[in-house]
């Protein structure tokens, strides 16, 4: 690729999008007393020199307040999975905060257990609690794993996502041995002496791991997300399930990006059997919630644990957890947005969106790569796809990926801004799709020349 082409091509897109967004440039300018200059350090990640800030949001479309409209594949990064304020959980939450009153009131609702209900419709595992982040669900998972297993260590695979959880931010090294990850910043230990590490799709580094003995819970997303989409190789997560068995590992399957596999996710679609599974972010449709679900069997081995307070100071913790207000946005999402029919109508989406960006690419010979994970989709700068999360970190391309989301930013389309990553959901129409289908061959067309 030309170089040379691509920095002024990035920089025409930097400029032009300086000159369309004067109000999110000014009001970002403004922002001294923010950390960053915005709420979430996450929204510095944003291609361009500032972010463009939010004014209205509805389905899949948001508009800033420069007044440009957006068709949104990122979709909050999954949190808006079920798009922006579907009517039918805006009514729920009006209705339960408004009208009943109580977002929180340290008592349980009825709507929870049918919450509990469908989860286990959906995914399997039979008992159910909540939180209001999948990151404090897997710190929740990883507590209890430990109390019942009496070990010490949580394996992940590199470059996996979980959220902030200090035990996850950890990669195989280059000597091949457990090193902290690029930017865990404040760790509160050396990370090698809570967890162990092995690459996905490495069945052979995941025993020798586990014949330490000493891990309670393989920690793990049923194909990797936040470094690009990694899918895993016929047999591994089989093999995953039948090493952890015979070590007497717990497995924990965080599907809070993966959910957009199907209504039950990666375990339901793929005939999974985790022991807990951790979600969080789009089954609030919005609204801050977060759950994880025990097996029948471990449920029982817990509660069977006379010595455990699973009450107190064994609670998932923050008062809000499982609070009236997310319960009710659970509910509603769950049983009238993101439905078996949505989940249908969303992969058939994102095959359209997937075979586009494959035209594209072999229109210009190019040697990417796009990988596909039901309703979500995402294009890589390498071919084959990467099959480890290392191999995944090493094709990334800063430059490219500014470009690619400049320019489409710039003319209407929001990907996900931490990679080339595009989420349908229930609003999105085949018209969006073909929008980004033609503005990507644009894009395509002139950067290669």
């Amino acid at each position: 690729m030309d170089r040379t082409r691509l920095q002024h091509l990035l920089a025409r897109e930097s400029a032009e999008a300086d000159r369309r967004n004067p109000r999110s440039k000014a009001a970002y300018a403004r922002s001294e007393h923010l950390f960053g200059r915005v709420p979430m350090t996450w929204m510095n990640k944003t291609a361009g020199a500032f972010p463009r800030y939010l004014d209205t949001a509805r389905g899949a479309r948001v508009t800033d307040i420069d007044g440009h409209e957006y068709i949104d594949f990122c979709l909050g990064d999954t949190g808006a999975m079920a798009g922006h304020s579907p009517a039918v959980v805006a009514e729920a939450v009006r209705h339960r905060f408004a009208e009943l009153g109580g977002a929180t009131a340290m008592l349980p609702t009825e709507d929870a257990e049918w919450v509990g209900a469908e989860l286990t419709r959906r995914f399997g595992l039979t008992r159910w609690s909540f939180s209001l982040t999948a990151t404090d669900a897997n710190r929740w998972a990883i507590r209890l794993a430990r109390a019942v297993t009496g070990r010490s260590k949580i394996l992940v695979n590199g470059y996996s996502y979980h959220g902030s959880v200090d035990e996850s931010l950890i990669v195989v090294g280059p000597d091949g041995l457990g090193a902290p990850r690029p930017g865990n910043v404040g760790a509160p230990c050396d990370v090698t002496l809570t967890s162990r590490v092995a690459e996905f799709n490495d069945l052979e580094r995941l025993e020798r791991e586990l014949a330490h003995g000493d891990v309670a819970a393989v920690l793990m997303e049923p194909a990797l997300t936040n470094i690009g989409i990694v899918l895993p190789e016929p047999g591994y997560l089989a093999g995953v399930r039948a090493l952890t068995r015979q070590y007497g590992t717990l497995l924990i399957n965080d599907e809070t990006h993966t959910f957009s596999a199907g209504p039950g996710g990666c375990t339901a679609a793929w005939d999974l059997e985790p022991d807990v599974l951790t979600i969080g972010k789009a089954i609030g449709g919005g609204i801050p919630a977060g759950a994880y679900g025990l097996s029948a069997d471990l449920a029982d081995r817990l509660l069977s644990r006379t010595d455990l307070d699973l009450v107190d100071m064994g609670g998932v913790g923050g008062t809000l957890a499982g609070n009236a207000l997310s319960v009710a946005a659970m509910r509603a999402t769950l049983e009238h947005v993101l439905t078996d029919d949505a989940f249908s109508h969303m992969s058939k989406l994102s095959e359209r969106f997937e075979a586009g960006v494959r035209a594209g690419i072999a229109a210009h010979g190019l040697p990417w790569s796009v990988s596909r994970l039901g309703a979500r989709t995402e294009y890589r700068f390498a071919d084959p796809a990467p099959r480890t999360g290392a191999e995944s970190a090493e094709v990334g391309d800063t430059e490219l990926e500014d470009f690619l989301h400049l320019y489409l930013a710039n003319r209407g389309i929001l990907l996900t801004p931490f990679h080339n990553m595009a989420l349908m959901c229930p609003d999105t129409t085949e018209q969006d799709v073909d929008t980004h289908t033609g503005l990507f061959a644009a894009a395509l067309a002139e950067l290669v020349g």
